[in-house]
C-alpha cells in the first residue's frame, strides 16, 4: 500500500511537467580565478523526512531558479511520513538523479544528523550510503560519514529551537568534532537568518562558509524571485562542475555565502567577483570648471552593489551613494571642488560596498580610480 501510495503520489507531482514549455531564469555570476562559479544550495528536504516535496519536484526548482547544484538531505533521526512511505534513506537522492541529470542539475547524496544540542544539526554530503549514519550514538554518525570521505557542516548553530536567544554558542562537543577534522564547515545563513558569530568562528578557525535554504515546501512558497529574496546560495569556485571538483571546492573553502542580496566572504573571492561583474565605461574623464561630468557603469551580474563614500575626497565631489542595479547600466556624477583646477591626474574615490561583508559587520572597501582632465574656468 505504501508503494502504491509513493507511485501515485510521484505521478501527480511530475504529471504537469510533461508537454509543457518550462523556462530557467539565470542568476547571473561571473566565472573568476579560472574557476567556474557554481549556484548551488546543500540543505533541501523532501517527502523522506519532514519536506512536502517528491525528490523529483527538488531538481526541477533548482533548474527553474538559475542554480546548478543540490543536495538532498533528509533528517535520518525524524521521518514524520514514515506512515506514508517506506523509509529508504537513499531513495531521495536515486529517485531525483535521473531526473536531475536530464535537466543539467548536479544532485548530490547527503543525509542530516538529527541530534539535539549539544552539537545539534549537521549535513553529511557526498555520502556513498546515507543509512550508515543512522547510528544510536551521535559520534558513531560523524564517524561513518568521516569514513565515506562525506565533507560535514554544521547546520543553522543559532537556531531558536536549539538557542532561544537565537544566538550561536560554540559547546566542547564542536571543539571535539572540530579536533577529529569531522566539522569542516557551518551554515553562516540558513533560511534568510545570519550568524555573525559562525562567520567569525569561519575565519577564526577556517572552516567553509555555507549559505542553504533548508527548504521543506515548494521552493517559491518559502524562496520567491526578487532580489531580496531570492533563496539562498553557497557560491562555490570548482574546477568545474562535477561532484569531486565540488567536493575539493568545499574542503579548499573556495566559496561565498549569498542571501538577500549580500554576499559573504574572503575578499579574495569577493573583489574579483565584483570587478569582473561590472564595468566602468568611463574611466578617463574631462571636467571643465564646476561642471559635472558623467561616470557609466555597466552592472552584468543579478546582483545589486551598493557603493557607500568611505571618505571626502579633496580634488573631486562625487555622490554619497551609488546602487548598481542588476543588469543595468548607471550613471553617477563627478565634478572638480576647484573651478580653477587645471592638468591631468589620476583620482582615487574610496568605496565600500555595503553588501559584500568580509567580517561580521565589516562592509569590503573598493578603490575606484579614474583619470581626470581639469579644464579651469573663471
Amino acid at each position: 500500500m505504501k508503494n502504491i501510495t509513493a507511485l501515485l503520489l510521484l505521478l501527480f507531482l511530475t504529471l504537469p511537467l510533461f508537454g509543457q514549455q518550462r523556462a530557467r531564469k539565470e542568476f547571473n555570476l561571473p566565472d573568476i580565478l579560472g574557476y567556474k562559479t557554481l549556484k548551488c544550495d546543500f540543505h533541501i528536504h523532501t517527502v523522506f523526512s519532514d519536506g512536502n516535496v517528491w525528490p523529483t519536484v527538488r531538481p526541477e526548482e533548482a533548474w527553474r531558479q538559475g542554480l546548478d547544484v543540490i543536495a538532498l538531505t533528509d533528517h535520518i533521526e525524524y521521518t514524520p511520513h514514515d506512515k506514508d512511505i517506506n523509509i529508504d534513506f537513499n531513495r531521495p537522492y536515486e529517485i531525483a538523479k535521473p531526473y536531475a541529470d536530464n535537466l543539467d542539475i548536479l544532485v548530490i547524496r547527503g543525509g542530516e544528523i538529527t541530534r539535539g544540542m549539544p552539537p545539534g544539526h549537521f549535513n553529511a554530503i557526498f555520502l556513498n550510503d546515507a543509512s550508515k549514519i543512522k547510528t544510536d550514538k551521535w559520534q558513531d554518525a560523524f564517524k561513518a560519514a568521516a569514513d565515506q570521505d562525506a565533507f560535514i557542516f554544521w547546520n543553522h548553530p543559532g537556531w531558536e529551537g536549539h538557542q532561544h536567544d537565537h544566538l550561536a554558542r560554540w559547546y566542547d562537543e564542536h571543539t571535539w568534532l572540530f579536533e577529529k577534522g569531522w566539522l569542516q564547515g557551518i551554515e553562516v545563513v540558513n533560511t534568510y537568518d545570519y550568524y555573525p558569530e559562525a562567520h567569525q568562528w569561519c575565519i577564526d578557525k577556517n572552516l567553509t562558509m555555507l549559505s542553504n535554504s533548508d527548504t521543506h515546501d515548494p521552493v517559491q512558497m518559502e524562496h520567491a524571485m526578487g532580489i531580496y529574496n531570492y533563496r539562498p546560495m553557497t557560491i562555490v569556485f570548482a574546477e568545474n562542475k562535477s561532484e569531486q571538483a565540488v567536493l575539493d571546492a568545499l574542503k579548499a573553502r573556495r566559496t561565498v555565502v549569498y542571501s538577500q542580496n549580500r554576499l559573504i566572504g574572503d575578499e579574495k573571492f569577493l573583489l574579483p567577483l565584483f570587478e569582473n561583474s561590472v564595468e566602468f565605461l568611463s574611466t578617463e574623464l574631462e571636467l571643465n570648471g564646476r561642471g559635472w561630468a558623467n561616470c557609466f557603469v555597466k552592472n552584468n551580474s543579478d546582483v545589486e552593489y551598493k557603493l557607500v563614500r568611505a571618505s571626502l575626497n579633496d580634488i573631486v565631489q562625487v555622490q554619497r551613494e551609488i546602487i548598481l542595479e542588476p543588469g543595468k547600466t548607471t550613471i553617477f556624477g563627478i565634478r572638480a571642488w576647484d573651478r580653477k583646477r587645471g592638468g591631468k591626474q589620476k583620482v582615487k574615490l574610496e568605496y565600500y560596498l555595503e553588501n559584500l561583508l568580509v567580517r561580521p559587520d565589516e562592509a569590503m572597501k573598493y578603490n575606484l580610480e579614474l583619470t581626470v582632465k581639469f579644464t579651469p574656468s573663471e
